[in-house]
């Protein structure tokens, strides 16, 4: 069940209702912008991860800034996307279950749906799920380029021969390469990204021209994140970037050096409930806000006021020695320390354009984990 909007239109940033998962509009607007500009003086295409943002509307403002289509990880949010006018999706993701490719091959009545594979005894599956309704689904290799850290079969003659027989499918196409290197995005010097990436890169480039021994391209090579994509997109390998975190940004990207030149645009915003000596409490704990990478830092505030814990349902905020702090039924802006699991906890967003409610819209793929 849904909970009320806790917004509407007109209203002032002090009458939300909280906790709110609230979006700086013009903030929002520049990283699209920005990411959109970059893509396009590489020369590299932009497919955005809708893992960060769950929804349809903002998949179709990157869009209209020269998205060529979304990412997602589960058939779940595909399905959303694809019933929201979304026409160019792919799961970054090893999708085995029969019940889900069944449902993914269904999409394609409205899609493209590609979707990964790093097991060529999930190939028949696949196959059979796309046979059944007589369509076609464009399938990736999704290749290790982190050394055993998550999915993938190895880069190299493996990864060629699972294409090959990809593309002798009848039922399937051969799509190219899924590369994603997940933990170079959040090391924190410039130096082992750099070394990160250029390994990847190097692995893909030689995978590449394995499978182009075999007599086929990839039209897609992708990955890249929110912490490498300059990397990634300099690199003459990869051909599309995967950039989720950037629409919005977190206080754990900021901890990167340097980190991504990109603007804060999402917020928790809470309402202060006590406030007693040294001691802030507002009304959002870890069921508000996503505490896996950190807890939330407050907006506006320098480090003066710093959250030192979260409950259910409290977070507990110091005060630096000698100031002043806000009273109880002030409002503050939370920056998550990682914005798509705090996405995932909201049902609405609300957008604000300075200080007023612009509009108010569903996290459509909110929990969509099947």
């Amino acid at each position: 069940m849904q909970q009320r909007p806790p917004a509407e239109p007109g209203m002032h940033e002090s009458e939300i209702d909280t906790p709110a998962l609230i979006i700086d509009l013009d903030a929002l607007e520049a990283n699209m912008d920005a990411m959109a500009a970059a893509c396009r003086t590489a020369g590299v295409r932009l497919r955005p991860h809708a893992k960060t943002h769950k929804s349809p509307v903002i998949a179709h403002w990157q869009r209209a800034r020269g998205a060529i289509g979304q990412c997602v990880q589960k058939p779940a949010e595909a399905e959303i996307l694809a019933w929201g006018g979304v026409e160019d999706i792919l799961v970054s993701n090893e999708v085995v279950a029969p019940a889900k490719l069944k449902r993914l091959a269904a999409l394609t009545r409205m899609a493209r749906i590609s979707l990964c594979l790093d097991d060529p005894r999930i190939l028949p599956r696949i196959e059979e799920a796309a046979a059944a309704l007589a369509t076609r689904l464009n399938v990736l290799v999704e290749i290790d380029v982190m050394g055993g850290a998550r999915c993938g079969v190895a880069p190299g003659p493996g990864a060629a021969e699972l294409a090959a027989r990809i593309a002798a499918s009848p039922h399937l196409t051969f799509g190219g390469l899924q590369a994603y290197h997940g933990a170079a995005q959040h090391m924190r010097q410039v130096e082992e990204r750099q070394a990160a990436i250029h390994r990847a890169a190097e692995l893909t480039r030689h995978t590449i021209e394995l499978i182009a021994l075999k007599g086929l391209s990839c039209d897609i090579v992708g990955g890249a994140g929110t912490g490498t994509f300059a990397l990634e997109a300099d690199s003459g390998v990869y051909n599309e970037l995967q950039t989720g975190s950037y629409i919005f940004m977190d206080a754990d990207y900021a901890r990167n050096d340097p980190a991504p030149a990109f603007r804060q645009s999402l917020f928790v915003l809470s309402t202060v409930m006590s406030a007693q000596a040294g001691r802030v409490v507002v009304d959002c704990g870890h069921k508000g806000v996503a505490v896996d990478s950190g807890l939330p830092l407050v907006a506006g505030w320098d480090g003066r006021l710093t959250c030192v814990g979260a409950s259910d349902e409290h977070g507990t905020l110091a005060l630096a020695g000698g100031i002043t702090g806000p009273a109880p039924g002030e409002m503050l802006r939370l920056v998550p320390g990682h914005c798509d699991p705090t996405v995932d906890r909201y049902d609405w967003y609300v957008g604000l354009r300075g200080e007023r409610v612009e509009t108010v819209f569903p996290v459509a793929a909110r929990g969509m984990m099947q």
